[in-house]
């Protein structure tokens, strides 16, 4: 037993020794005053935490670790002057981070053109899967398309003929519309991109009373989602309408949403009512540092560290080599909150996805219960763009 201990210990100085003129330099780039931003810095610190890695440059995956800082305003042109800073001032082995799919756009040029890991912990650009995907890209979340293409392939397992499609007009909102077209074969009754961050719905929902559609589908995230799902139940619209959305209602939007959301149907890559060990420790230690349930905003943000720890420690703290570091990273090789899953030779994961919905709990407080399985290790529709010299084979 001794002289296992010694030889573990042996081994550790020896990955701490050999990073010592390889520190690990990583660049945290959001919309830090965003509840989806905030949520997932949320994650992302309570995971460095739970690997040891405290402020002031401790270890993260055995090596030395500095982390830097970045608010993105949800600006384009702020990301781009964040990212250059990391990679230019900063000397960063991996920018990761960011929500909003036009910034990911923006920012891959000056990342990936310096060899830097790009490891989105929300937005999936249609663009980045396919045509401008990179061997030194990953995710930890989705790529756009996977949630509304689950719920295009329910609502047609459901067999409901006809819909009206509601989404913010950007990136995201229209990956979300061509996702959802993916797998839905019935009549589409309306359709409508609306200007993002709107937060007045009464012409939309007039359209949508005219249409007089079986189910409304939209994708409406952070503030623009609970201020439609005020205005959806005030409308009177869900008594003869079903209501399912994607990125709209999470445990994050739950509280100031309220009641609104009950009834709703929504899918999702992550099963919060998963038994498996990482989940529930992840779901404890969550709630015990900010007092409320997790999103899965927080829970791939949550991962990213811990993907980011499990590929130092697969190179022997060799972080200078991003190439093998992103090599290492899509082995996939530690317990992440959904389970076992997989990437592709995109950056994409392959996971499942769940059908959930927002039901009345005790006292008639809302609450999200997974119902079902959509999705089994779904791969996303661009990585057949991806060009040949860009792929990277886990």
């Amino acid at each position: 037993m001794i002289k296992r201990v010694v030889l573990a210990a042996a081994a550790s100085v020896l990955i701490a020794g050999s990073a010592s003129a390889e520190e690990l330099r990583i660049g945290y780039m959001n919309s830090m005053n965003h509840p989806l931003g905030k949520d997932q810095l949320n994650g992302w610190k309570l995971a460095l935490a739970a690997e040891g890695w405290k402020k002031g440059g401790d270890l993260l995956g055995g090596v030395p670790t500095k982390i830097f800082y970045c608010d993105d305003q949800a600006k384009p042109d702020v990301g781009v002057t964040c990212a250059k800073r990391f990679v230019e001032q900063d000397k960063v082995h991996i920018v990761a981070g960011i929500t909003w799919s036009n910034i990911l756009n923006a920012v891959r040029n000056p990342v990936v053109r310096n060899k830097v890991i790009l490891m989105s912990t929300n937005a999936g650009s249609s663009r980045l899967a396919g045509r401008a995907c990179s061997k030194y890209f990953i995710s930890t979340s989705w790529q756009n398309d996977n949630t509304p293409e689950a719920m295009g392939q329910l609502m047609r397992e459901e067999k409901l003929n006809d819909v009206f499609l509601m989404s913010a007009n950007y990136q995201a909102g229209k990956d979300m519309m061509a996702g959802f077209r993916r797998y839905y074969k019935g009549r589409i009754k309306g359709q409508l991109l609306y200007k993002l961050g709107n937060r007045d719905f009464q012409s939309e929902l007039t359209r949508v009373r005219a249409a007089q559609p079986t189910a409304v589908f939209i994708f409406a995230p952070g503030p623009m989602g609970i201020a439609f799902m005020k205005q959806w139940a005030a409308s009177g619209l869900g008594k003869s309408i079903k209501l399912y959305t994607v990125f709209t209602v999470d445990n994050l939007m739950l509280k100031p949403t309220g009641k609104n959301a009950i009834g709703s149907f929504h899918t999702n890559y992550w099963d919060p009512d998963s038994k498996i060990p990482a989940n529930v420790k992840f779901l404890k230690d969550f709630q015990a540092a900010y007092g409320r349930l997790p999103s899965h905003f927080a829970a791939q943000g949550y991962d990213a560290p811990l993907l980011i720890a499990s590929a130092v420690k697969a190179v022997g703290g060799k972080v200078s080599n991003t190439l093998a570091l992103k090599k290492a990273m899509l082995q996939a090789n530690y317990a992440s909150v959904r389970g076992k899953h997989r990437y592709n030779f995109n950056g994409m994961p392959i996971q499942n996805f769940y059908k959930r919905e927002v039901i009345a709990g005790p006292g008639g407080k809302p609450m999200i219960q997974t119902t079902g399985v959509v999705f089994s290790n779904h791969a996303d529709a661009y990585a057949k763009r991806c060009k040949r010299s860009e792929r990277m084979a886990p």
